[in-house]
């Protein structure tokens, strides 16, 4: 164990000292030697390594930059301190992420076609001669860095530490938008809110709940967290989801069948897709406020959490007096305004059953 262990903090050191010399053949050839020790070494090992490999990340060339920001990430899955690991990674994420975002204006000033998706290589042909070396190269190292970055915000510690992300997030939806399915991780993590107070109005029974939700990342997770706070307890009727559907929305691996219980309103009587995250549930007066519905058709879908590693809760605080809730629902369309609608075509999640 001893042996094994120097190994890879001498591999970490030899890999320091390339990139400190500025030697780019050195570098690469301590990486590849890094990722060998690294296929072997204990937990333990990795997660020391993550920590100095994150403080040494901004000096690595941008070359292999994104290579060790995916080690650094595989190691905090394994264990390693998010939080110490965060800052490195999440500065790399917002510089590469404002050199990409300018890969498809390039490319379409300089001929246009169909636009080359990033992938593990690097770019091919004549891309970096279109659109400039560095430019080309932050677009192909996009997939490396989202995966790195999730690793990180799958941690609600540094969700909390990483402050206004509106900057990042509008950075991530232009390039979301040239490529559909693009950075959709990326976005959706930084979308999670945490500690974040909830008012839920049941239109046909007019009462109000307060609920706080914390790691909730799409809303067919909020969904079942809803069915098992009020439908579960007897606060409203309806589908009761099991209790393994609602422990794999929580903090256990794996999915299990549930079906819809609600169809989830905004206040103006717009549809809350179960596709969509919480994030889109507008606020009132500085609260989410969310209506529950009848359900206008059948729905049925695996239940889970969109990031595996990333626990999420939903709990009732209270049920809202007759007086409160009355004037919550002064500030919501009635039904009939609403007008409940079908989701559009395609708008299904993988393996869900509308029926």
């Amino acid at each position: 164990m001893i042996f094994r262990r120097a190994r890879l903090a001498g591999a970490v050191g030899r890999f320091e000292a390339a990139v400190r010399t500025q030697d780019p053949q050195a570098t690469e050839d301590a990486l590849g030697r890094l990722h060998q020790r690294a296929a072997c070494a204990s937990r333990t090992e990795l997660t020391a390594a993550a920590v100095r490999l994150a403080g040494l990340l901004p000096e690595v060339p941008t070359a292999p930059r994104a290579r060790v920001a995916l080690l650094i990430g595989a190691c905090v899955e394994l264990g390693a301190d998010p939080v110490a690991c965060a800052p490195g990674l999440l500065a790399g994420v917002r510089q590469t992420l404002g050199v990409a975002v300018h890969f498809p204006e390039r490319w379409r000033a300089a001929g246009g076609g169909e636009l080359p998706l990033p992938d593990e290589g690097t770019p091919h042909g004549g891309v970096a001669a279109r659109v400039g070396e560095e430019v080309a190269d932050a677009w192909w190292a996009l997939l490396r860095w989202e995966t790195a970055a999730v690793a990180v915000l799958n941690h609600r510690a540094v969700r909390e530490a990483v402050g206004d992300r509106r900057e990042l997030l509008a950075t991530t939806a232009r390039i979301a938008a040239t490529v559909e399915g693009l950075l959709t991780c990326l976005n959706y993590a930084l979308l999670v809110l945490d500690d974040e107070p909830l008012v839920v109005l049941h239109r046909a029974t007019r009462t109000g709940y307060r609920l706080r939700m914390t790691g909730v990342a799409d809303n067919f997770q909020l969904h079942t967290l809803l069915a098992a706070e009020l439908s579960g307890a007897g606060h409203v009727p309806g589908e009761v989801p099991s209790a393994e559907a609602v422990a794999v929305c929580r903090n256990v691996p794996g999915q299990a069948p549930t079906a819809g219980t609600f169809r989830l309103s905004a206040p103006d009587g717009g549809e809350i897709w179960n596709e969509g995250t919480p994030a889109e549930i507008p606020e009132v007066d500085g609260v989410r406020l969310l209506v529950l519905d009848p359900m206008p058709y059948a729905r049925s879908w695996p239940a889970g959490r969109f990031f595996a590693n990333m626990p999420g809760d939903l709990v009732l605080e209270r049920v809202l007096s007759v007086e409160e809730t009355a004037r919550w629902f002064d500030r919501v369309v009635t039904l009939d305004g609403a007008g409940p609608g079908r989701p559009p075509p395609g708008n299904g999640w993988a393996g869900e059953t509308v029926v």
